[in-house]
């Protein structure tokens, strides 16, 4: 049985799980440790066991540290931080994004290879204390986009980032149709599409991030998944984060192709 205060206790935890379940699940990010993330999502199982499984996620640990430290947070598992990295806004709208991108760079810089080559001063102006900008702004895919052949590029960004949507209808077998935008490239410029119809999973092996779901909820999305019911201040805040994201990265995409006249 939960003992009283336990569910708010591990607020973060359970949530950090809910968003980073998918990726983790397909090998994309973090220790293999899906199984904890799962059944912490649901609800079930050992939430303290989350904080060592997200150490280990080099992208998102460094920006739940760092937001929660400039935010003035004690612990970066905090809801309100995990919140903010996942959606954006909320105590990330009070952080300076150039102060934070200089503190993440210093952080993941040490890490980068050659394959994040990309991770200089220049992305700092970019910056931006959620998933968002990792996706967009650390990962090397928008960097991989063309006239040709940015069909892989565009699909990984897509799903990787958190994408927003309206539930059309409860589907048999865990799924259910969503009303969302998707991601468009039209060989220079990112920007989302008109709203389309499309499944996502409900549950993975048995287990359901978010029940009841009904008819005209707003549910944000992750790899396909369902992974949390949005407010509709947390849906603006994704929309808004989303969309700043989309022309920062535009205008350094268009500073690369003057670059290269």
């Amino acid at each position: 049985m939960t003992a009283p205060g336990t569910a708010e206790r591990f607020a973060g935890e359970r949530l950090f799980a809910r968003y980073a379940h998918a990726p983790n699940d397909l090998g994309y990010c973090g220790p293999a440790q899906s199984r904890i993330l799962l059944e912490c999502g649901a609800g079930a199982g050992d939430p303290a066991k989350v904080r060592e499984v997200a150490r280990g996620f080099s992208g998102a640990w460094p920006y739940l540290r760092i937001l929660a430290r400039l935010a003035g947070i004690e612990d970066p598992l905090d809801p309100r931080v995990v919140d903010a990295y996942w959606l954006g806004g909320g105590v990330g709208d009070a952080v300076d994004a150039r102060v934070f991108g200089e503190a993440l760079l210093a952080d993941i810089g040490r890490q980068a290879g050659h394959y994040w080559r990309h991770l200089t001063p220049e992305i700092i102006g970019e910056a931006a204390p959620n998933h968002c900008f990792h996706v967009f702004g650390v990962y090397p895919w928008s960097r991989l986009l063309g006239e040709r052949h940015y069909e892989q590029p565009l699909r990984v960004l897509d799903k990787c980032r958190i994408s927003w949507g309206t539930v059309l209808e409860v589907l048999p077998g865990d799924r259910v149709l969503v009303s969302t935008r998707r991601l468009a490239w039209d060989g220079h410029r990112l920007s989302l599409s008109e709203p389309s119809a499309e499944e996502s999973a409900l549950a993975a092996d048995g287990h359901v991030f978010v029940s009841g779901v009904r008819r005209g909820e707003r549910v944000a999305l992750h790899w396909d998944r369902v992974a949390d019911r949005l407010t509709e201040d947390q849906a603006e805040r994704l929309r808004r984060t989303t969309l700043a994201q989309l022309e920062a990265t535009n205008r350094r995409l268009d500073a690369g192709a003057r670059d290269h006249r």
